[in-house]
């Protein structure tokens, strides 16, 4: 194992003043070579002994770029995963690089990001878009303190609970409450794991983004991994034409989600009934925290169809067992009830006066929807549509619906679960619910990674 100070990580600044770093874990078998030991073992039955002494004897290199990228044996890839952090994007191209079912990684929460300080991605480059998202800025910050001052006295408290606990809460509150109002050019950091192929495959449709930025972060991607794994990527950059032209229609055209939706509903059963009636027992009996087995997966899904805000479909994205739809942030939609029916009668007043007169600005600032998306603050509501089996909607809305959920997903949560008792109880689906998603909760106080000293 190397010393941390001697290990090489590859960065690739972006033009921002973001960036992307491939980490170095200091293995001294790295992606590449676990993947060339992986694919050893499956054309022979020599053992893994045999493998390292080949391994030993030619490493990796010839091995990857022949098999993995010049044969194109894409499972190879598979068999190598790689750790990439990216810094300083906008909240919606993080969205866009974890529009995946395959994304495994984390992202920085509103909670715990500084935006005095944070930088706002402002592709425009222009002036009234500095100006329209330091607005949103100065308001967020100024409803923060408010906020964690008021909030006391709506929820006191308890002899019960601790008060460092408690002040956590208090201020996890203000946050959730006051994250509405940022804009979505807001910046975050990312964390990305996943495996060789799935780097190629992802890096090939982010290329096609709508988004300039998110087109920006592939081609840095893709120059950080080539650094990093030289054999395993194709320096040369090949294209292929008709892919490429796929791609951009694809992208260009049909990757946005139509931004109008009911309320919600179900709106597709395509799960068998008949076939899921023989596995009552499995639906009546499940234990509480408890998963429905994965193989009832083969019997259909079922999709949802909902308005949510962005905001909270930042953490609606995060379930990767069912598939969404990427919406597009528009003002078409409103403005989220809870954001301002949570502030004070003073704050209130004046965000719905200012959501009214940055409307209008935003809608000066570009005549490119995507554009505009920067400057609109996360607690508009845009449009989901939600497809996944049985066993994943049951996941997701028992996790959600919860008072240790962000209120407007717990809400839209429980309302799913409604609908899905409604559709399957006859079939003896049972489903364990917090008796109060949403309320104020002293325990996401805990939620929390603390950094302790030595």
């Amino acid at each position: 194992m190397k010393d941390i100070k001697d290990l090489h990580h590859h960065t690739v600044s972006l033009r921002h003043g973001g960036k992307i770093v491939v980490i170095d874990s200091g293995a001294t078998l790295n992606a590449e070579a676990t993947a060339m030991l992986q694919a050893l073992h499956s054309r022979s039955t020599e053992g893994i002994d045999g493998h390292l002494k080949v391994l030993a004897e030619r490493g990796p290199e010839k091995f990857m770029s022949t098999y993995y990228v010049q044969y194109g044996h894409k499972s190879i890839g598979d068999c190598g995963t790689a750790v990439v952090f990216i810094e300083g994007i906008s909240m919606l191209a993080a969205k866009a690089i974890q529009d995946s079912r395959l994304y495994n990684g984390q992202e920085a929460s509103t909670r715990y990001i500084d935006f005095a300080r944070q930088p706002f991605l402002n592709p425009l480059g222009s002036e009234a878009g500095v100006t329209a998202q330091e607005t949103w800025r100065s308001f967020y910050l100024e409803a923060v303190q408010t906020m964690k001052e008021a909030l006391p006295e709506r929820y006191p408290r308890q002899e019960s609970e601790k008060e460092t606990t408690y002040e956590k809460a208090i201020t996890a509150r203000a946050f959730d409450i006051c994250r509405g109002f940022l804009p979505a050019g807001a910046s975050t950091n990312i964390a990305w794991s996943t495996t060789l192929r799935q780097f190629g495959d992802r890096i090939m449709e982010l290329r096609h983004h709508p988004l300039a930025e998110v087109r920006e972060i592939s081609t840095a991607l893709e120059d950080a991994l080539i650094a990093a794994y030289p054999n395993s990527f194709d320096a040369t950059k090949k294209r292929y034409e008709h892919t490429e032209a796929y791609l951009d229609t694809a992208y260009a055209e049909y990757y946005y989600h139509d931004p109008t939706s009911p309320a919600l509903a179900l709106v597709h059963d395509g799960i068998d009934h008949a076939s899921l009636a023989t596995y009552q027992t499995l639906l009546t009996e499940r234990p509480i925290k408890t998963e429905l087995p994965k193989w009832l997966a083969a019997y259909g899904t079922a999709s949802f169809a909902f308005t949510l805000d962005f905001g909270s479909f930042r953490d609606i994205q995060r379930h990767r067992a069912v598939t969404q739809r990427m919406p597009l942030l528009t003002t078409e939609l409103g403005f989220h009830d809870w954001y301002l029916d949570e502030l004070t009668d003073d704050l209130r007043e004046r965000a719905i006066a200012l959501l009214a007169e940055q409307a209008e600005i935003s809608a000066t600032l570009t005549d490119d929807d995507a554009l505009r998306q920067y400057y609109l603050p996360m607690g508009y509501n845009i449009s989901n549509y939600l497809t996944g089996d049985l066993s994943a909607l049951v996941y997701l809305v028992e996790l959600r619906a919860s008072s240790l959920v962000h209120p407007t997903l717990a809400t839209r949560a429980a309302e799913m679960a409604e609908l899905l008792t409604q559709q399957y109880g006859a079939l003896g689906l049972q489903l364990h619910l917090d008796p109060e998603p949403g309320r104020f909760n002293v325990k996401r106080g805990e939620a929390d990674i603390i950094k302790r000293d030595n």
